[in-house]
C-alpha cells in the first residue's frame, strides 16, 4: 500500500471537539495509550495519535477504492445518522443509519432475498403497478416497502458483502463489528475513551458523539475514497 500524506490538522480537530472523551469513570483501560490527559473529570484524547491512525485509515481506503473495493459505513445514533448518510452518498458507499438488523452480513442469503424484494417493490411503485392493485393488497405492500426503505435503503444497491466496513461508535454498533469479525471483513472504527481499541483493524481515537467530530473524521475518509476512485479512473 502506497503511503500518502493526508492533511490532518490538529487545530481543526480541536475546533471539532475530536479530543473530548467520556467521563473518567466510563473509560476502558485499554484506551490508556490513546489518552493525553484528564480535564474536569473527562479524558482528553491524544490528537497526535488520532492524526496518525486517521492517516493510516485514509491510506487504506484510498488504496482499496483505487482497486474498486466496496465500502459500508455504519452509524445509527440519531445525532450522527444524517452525517453518516451524507458522507456515504458523497463517496458512493453503502450505509446503515437505522437499527442494525442482526445477521445483516452473517446471514447474507436472507439479506439478499430481502433486497430483491425491496427492489421489486420499488420497481412496482415506480411503474404504478402497486396503485393498480386492490386497495388492501396495495396498502400491505406499501407498508412492506416503507419498512424495507427504512432499514435497507442505504444498502439497496449492495449485491455482495462489503470489502471494508467503517463503524462510527463502536459501543452502539457492536453487533455490526462482531459480524465483521466473524466474516473476516476489515474494519475501521471511530473509538471513544470507553471503547476497546483492539477489536478493529484500524481504530481512530475520537469523540464519536459530537456531530462536528464525526463529520470531520468521515469527511477525511470520504475524501480519500473519492480520490482513490478518481485515481482508478485515470489509470485505466
Amino acid at each position: 500500500m502506497t503511503k500518502r500524506y493526508w492533511n490532518v490538522n490538529l487545530e481543526e480537530m480541536v475546533k471539532a471537539r475530536v479530543h473530548l472523551g467520556h467521563g473518567i469513570k466510563k473509560w476502558n483501560p485499554r484506551m490508556a495509550p490513546y489518552i493525553y490527559a484528564k480535564r474536569k473529570n473527562i479524558h482528553i484524547t491524544n490528537l497526535t495519535r488520532t492524526a496518525r491512525f486517521l492517516s493510516e485509515a485514509c491510506n487504506l481506503v484510498f488504496d482499496a477504492a483505487s482497486r474498486g473495493k466496496h465500502f459500508l459505513i455504519v452509524g445509527t445514533k440519531k445525532k450522527i445518522a444524517s452525517s453518516v448518510a451524507s458522507a456515504a452518498i458523497k463517496a458512493r458507499c453503502h450505509y446503515v443509519t437505522k437499527k442494525w438488523t442482526g445477521g445483516m452480513l452473517t446471514n447474507w442469503s436472507t439479506t439478499e432475498r430481502r433486497l430483491h424484494k425491496f427492489r421489486d417493490l420499488r420497481a412496482e411503485q415506480k411503474t404504478g403497478k402497486l396503485n393498480r392493485l386492490p386497495k388492501k393488497e396495495a396498502a400491505i405492500l406499501k407498508r412492506q416497502l416503507s419498512h424495507l426503505q427504512k432499514y435497507l435503503g442505504g444498502i439497496k444497491y449492495m449485491t455482495r458483502l462489503p470489502d471494508i466496513v467503517i463503524i462510527v461508535n463502536q459501543q452502539e454498533e457492536y453487533m455490526a463489528l462482531q459480524e465483521c469479525l466473524i466474516l473476516g471483513i476489515p474494519t475501521i472504527c471511530l473509538i471513544d475513551t470507553n471503547c476497546d481499541p483492539d477489536l478493529a483493524d484500524i481504530s481512530i481515537p475520537a469523540n464519536d458523539d459530537a456531530r462536528r467530530s464525526v463529520r470531520l473524521i468521515l469527511n477525511k475518509l470520504v475524501s480519500a475514497i473519492c480520490k482513490g476512485r478518481s485515481s482508478s479512473i485515470r489509470n485505466r
